[in-house]
């Protein structure tokens, strides 16, 4: 158990990093600016993802090295990351290194360069800035979220299958047409009775591939489908758990490479790809369009996620 005694970092949360009074009194206090904060352990990155530009000024001032890296990446980094221009441009006041090498070629101002301020630093000369192949990515990735919309519900599943159609989706999920009466009854109240409800999926063609969706429980993201969905393709599955936020599968070619990740989560290392990085960044808080993105699919509208399935159907009872 951590007792906030007033000094150190204990008891600061992510909503403290505002507050220039209470963090100037911690550090006078003796606080160690360059670690102790909680997940970031720096006090810096922390203020810099979620703090405001004077507690991150007053920070730069004391910290041993404002560009110190954690987990493969500077304050700067996660200001960017975090969409707060403020605070990056308080960072680079105290001398931060905005062409800085790291993240697997997404130095600050290359990562800059991608979000709604890309004018943030000077391009210095020898940058070339994003390819064609990246500017093309964050082109759909924009279309991709307007398209779809923001989703604040929880509770739904789906799964995101690339190059095949929902009648091929059927045969591979061996499934039957469910009943319009009880899609109808189950949109009511999917709660009356839970078992039945999650024996019912819809899917939807849409550009690229289809989508598996069940609005109500975790049935469309089951190891079962995804598998067989993913036969020959790639598979992008999701439950939104309401207890327990995002869960995020992929399987590839009938077999599961990636089981509980957090797409749309944020959560990204020097270990991932320049493109998985890029794609953490476009779909940060977007966990549906992650995976939309993830399987190259292109709906043009969000019919295929708002429970207007091209056809209802009903999974054999070993898939549910």
């Amino acid at each position: 158990m951590v007792v906030n005694d007033g000094s150190g970092w204990s008891g600061i949360g992510w909503n403290h990093w505002t507050d220039l009074s209470l963090i100037r009194a911690r550090l006078d206090a003796g606080a160690d600016p360059n670690s102790g904060a909680f997940f970031h352990e720096r006090p810096l990155h922390a203020a810099a993802e979620c703090g405001s530009p004077e507690v991150v000024a007053e920070l730069a001032q004391r910290v041993d090295d404002v560009d110190a890296e954690h987990e493969g990446r500077t304050a700067l980094w996660e200001a960017v990351f975090a969409n707060h221009p403020g605070n990056a441009r308080a960072l680079v006041a105290a001398g931060a290194d905005p062409w800085r090498p790291m993240m697997n070629g997404w130095s600050p101002g290359r990562l800059s360069l991608v979000t709604p301020t890309p004018d943030l630093f000077p391009l210095p000369d020898g940058e070339a800035g994003l390819s064609t192949a990246e500017n093309a990515a964050v082109a759909e990735a924009r279309r991709l979220l307007a398209a779809l919309g923001h989703f604040d519900n929880d509770g739904h599943s789906l799964a995101c299958v690339a190059d095949i159609t929902a009648a091929e989706a059927v045969r591979r999920l061996e499934a039957v047409p469910a009943d319009d009466v009880d899609v109808e009854e189950i949109m009511e109240d999917p709660w009356t009775d839970f078992d039945a409800s999650l024996a019912v999926i819809g899917v939807t063609d849409v550009p690229g591939g289809c989508v598996v969706i069940q609005p109500w429980g975790y049935a469309a993201s089951n190891p079962g489908v995804i598998e067989r969905l993913s036969v020959g393709t790639v598979c992008y599955g999701l439950f939104a758990n309401p207890k327990s936020g995002n869960q995020g599968a992929v399987a590839r070619d009938g077999v599961i490479e990636e089981w509980d990740t957090h797409p749309g989560g944020g959560s990204v290392d020097d270990e991932e790809s320049a493109e998985e990085i890029l794609a953490a960044y476009l779909y940060h808080g977007q966990a549906e369009a992650y995976c939309y993105a993830g399987a190259s699919l292109r709906p043009t509208d969000n019919r295929s996620i708002t429970g207007q399935a091209d056809m209802w159907l009903r999974l054999p009872e070993h898939l549910r």
